[in-house]
């Protein structure tokens, strides 16, 4: 320890001297690094402060980490209820017994109404044809029809849940379609989601996919089926 201790000072007088000397800059230059070699770091304390918090940190207890686990799964569900709901609730519906004696759709608004007696019962939003400006002119063109029909049958083993069927082409349909040399298309319906497919719900309105038909949910085409009677009058604007 003397020995040392001994070396310490004689190394501090050694600096000290080639300082206050005239010392050549080459002694005066490994005078320096030395003393920045000895020097600690600028941010020496701050890193011994951040490893001494890192040490003495007490790990999270397990019955901790459970409750925020349990706490998130509630919130999931609860999220994921609630956009069920929203996809699926059929909102205001209308009372047992209920019947209508027209059906009005409005193409550029995406929505279908109920009336009866000329007063609005109830309005839906609809998804149409994956062409939907404009009216049907030909098979295939993917355009959902305009103007004025009948609902004339219906069928309950549909690939889409639920349909019924509107009276197009009418014999204006056709005789247009003719003058084109092309058939005018057929199996026009108000329909349910593709069956298999119904979970999405409200979410099948974010875009037009049909093939020329108006969509509802699952929910919405059962209420439609119960009020609307064969040969009600279907509406279907621009």
């Amino acid at each position: 320890m003397r020995h040392g201790a001994r070396i310490g000072n004689h190394e501090g007088e050694v600096i000290r001297s080639c300082l206050e000397s005239n010392a050549p800059a080459g002694a005066r230059g490994l005078v320096t690094i030395r003393r920045r070699w000895l020097a600690p770091p600028a941010n020496f304390r701050t890193i011994v402060r951040v490893c001494s918090f890192a040490f003495l940190a007490k790990p999270p207890k397990a019955h901790d980490v459970i409750r925020k686990i349990t706490l998130l799964s509630v919130i999931i569900c609860a999220l994921a209820l609630a956009v069920y709901f929203y996809a699926h609730h059929n909102w205001h519906p209308l009372p047992s017994g209920t019947t209508i004696d027209r059906v009005v759709v409005e193409k550029a608004a995406r929505k279908l109404s109920l009336f009866r007696d000329g007063r609005r019962l109830k309005s839906y939003r609809v998804a149409l044809g994956r062409s939907p400006v404009g009216p049907k002119e030909k098979e295939g063109d993917m355009k959902t029809p305009e103007g004025i029909y009948k609902i004339d049958s219906r069928n309950a083993q549909s690939s889409f849940h639920l349909a019924l069927h509107i009276s197009y082409p009418s014999n204006d349909d056709n005789a247009r379609a003719a003058e084109r040399g092309v058939s005018a298309g057929f199996d026009i319906m108000i329909h349910g989601i593709r069956n298999g497919l119904g979970w999405m719900g409200a979410f099948h309105r974010r875009k037009d996919w049909t093939a020329g038909c108006i969509a509802l949910t699952d929910e919405e085409i059962a209420e439609l089926w119960r009020v609307t009677p064969d040969g009600t009058t279907i509406e279907i604007r621009p």
